[in-house]
């Protein structure tokens, strides 16, 4: 019986090249001289922290890091922003927390989803992080696909271990 996984994963390894080349870019950058600025990945607790001096700047600094993950082809639904808040010494800092994995609340809205379709033969079931989808045929798992590709879901979708 065909089926296949969706899965909501990071890429780690360019999500860390993109945080090298925003280090560097804010380095160079003539606009970011003597503002302090910088910017950690911490690969454990799967955050991001900027800091700067002012909250102009942290415009600026996002913005850099969003084309960075862009152009990396990393979605930027992975990001959670946080709230700018003040750290010492006048400077603002940002916190952002990396989402990978399906949650259950949104395991449950993939599941309503594909059940609304109404495509015959095709089960789903969450199993850990992810959802498994079964079906009789492979063009209805490929609608299936499809139909979650269009659909608004604040989460980047990956689809694996397609099998006949």
């Amino acid at each position: 019986m065909p089926s296949f996984d969706v899965v909501s994963e990071i890429d780690m390894q360019e999500m860390r090249n993109a945080v090298d080349q925003v280090g560097r870019e804010i380095a160079n950058r003539f606009d970011f001289k003597d503002t302090n600025s910088s910017i950690k990945l911490d690969d454990k607790a799967m955050t991001i922290v900027l800091e700067t001096s002012s909250e102009d700047r942290m415009i600026a600094l996002r913005q850099v890091l969003e084309e960075k993950l862009v152009k990396r082809s990393v979605s930027l639904k992975t990001l959670d922003f946080g709230d700018v808040e003040e750290a010492s010494g006048a400077r603002a800092r940002l916190r952002i927390s990396l989402r990978a994995g399906i949650a259950s609340d949104m395991a449950k809205k993939i599941n309503v989803h594909i059940k609304d379709l109404k495509v015959k033969g095709v089960q789903s079931s969450t199993q850990g992080d992810q959802v498994r989808v079964t079906g009789k045929k492979r063009d209805d798992l490929q609608a299936i696909i499809a139909s979650l590709k269009e659909a608004e879901l604040d989460l980047p979708l990956q689809f694996q271990n397609f099998r006949d």
